[in-house]
């Protein structure tokens, strides 16, 4: 499929439409939706996280650099009382964004975008650490000065190793350890998860709260969520990869989305919150909506 628009909204309109459809859909298992809030992060939060993170999206369109929107985005993000609602999602649509409003949002002219970034996109991304919390998982020791946690203070070493954002992304993508980060893996492999996702929801039929709440499930039996490894380790995000995939199949066969309800309890009791699911299923939105996903 080419990047041709079929959208009669701009790309900045659909990256926030994107936000506030990906936390309406329900249920979406460990994470805040329109039924369900977490301890100390609402529904309302990721309403205003995605209104404010609207300036941030229209200079992603207007062509700004791509950091400085994403930093601008987050900033945005941030003024609600939650704290990280859309990091990741703002991760994602950025560029997406940038992609779309040039008419390529295709792999290949999101690749473009990516490939294009600087070093002051890669320090404009780390100030936006400072603006919100993120879980993240441990750097390597022999990349300590560059860990993201370090915001701002990280710069010197950023600019002495001449590493543009793209670069960052693909440190992030195939980490030593071994636990790659989701969203950086879709900075290198021309957002290849979401795309796929979108056409999924294309292809879809019904409501698009109900539409979303599947495709969070399929994506998190695809793969183990970044999120949940960070907080739980490796082996209790394959675990509930395990079970997604167990009750998207029974999803997919009868077609009622009780058995994620009650997975989303389970979850949540646990304290397991997919998000970085959760952010590629904003990405594929917003994808879906540019090509004609109607609201």
């Amino acid at each position: 499929m080419t990047g041709d628009r079929v959208s009669d909204r701009t790309p900045a309109q659909n990256a926030q439409l994107a936000l506030l459809l990906e936390v309406s859909g329900t249920p979406k298992p460990g994470n805040v939706d329109r039924h369900r809030d977490l301890d100390e992060l609402r529904f309302e939060h990721f309403m205003a996280g995605a209104v404010g993170a609207g300036e941030g999206v229209r200079r992603a369109a207007a062509g700004d650099p791509v950091g400085a929107a994403f930093e601008t985005a987050v900033a945005g993000m941030a003024t609600q009382q939650g704290g990280n609602t859309q990091f990741g999602c703002l991760l994602l649509l950025v560029p997406l964004v940038r992609a779309a409003a040039t008419n390529s949002l295709s792999p290949e002219g999101v690749d473009g975008v990516v490939e294009s970034t600087t070093v002051d996109d890669a320090v404009a991304f780390y100030r936006a650490f400072e603006h919100v919390d993120v879980a993240v998982g441990e750097p390597p020791p022999e990349v300590d000065d560059l860990d993201v946690r370090r915001g701002a203070a990280a710069e010197p070493a950023i600019r002495e190793r001449e590493l543009t954002l793209s670069d960052i992304m693909e440190l992030s993508a195939d980490p030593p350890d071994g636990i790659a980060d989701g969203n950086a893996r879709e900075w290198v492999t021309g957002f290849e998860r979401a795309f796929d996702a979108a056409d999924a929801l294309l292809g879809d039929d019904g409501p698009i709260v109900d539409r979303t709440a599947r495709i969070f499930l399929d994506l998190l039996a695809d793969q183990p969520d970044t999120l949940v490894a960070i907080d739980h380790g490796v082996d209790t995000a394959r675990a509930v990869s395990d079970r997604a995939a167990e009750v998207a199949s029974a999803v997919d066969a009868t077609g009622d989305l009780s058995a994620a309800d009650s997975l989303a309890e389970e979850f949540v009791d646990a304290g397991i919150n997919p998000g970085t699911t959760a952010d590629c299923t904003a990405a594929a939105l917003c994808i879906a909506l540019e090509r004609g996903l109607s609201v």
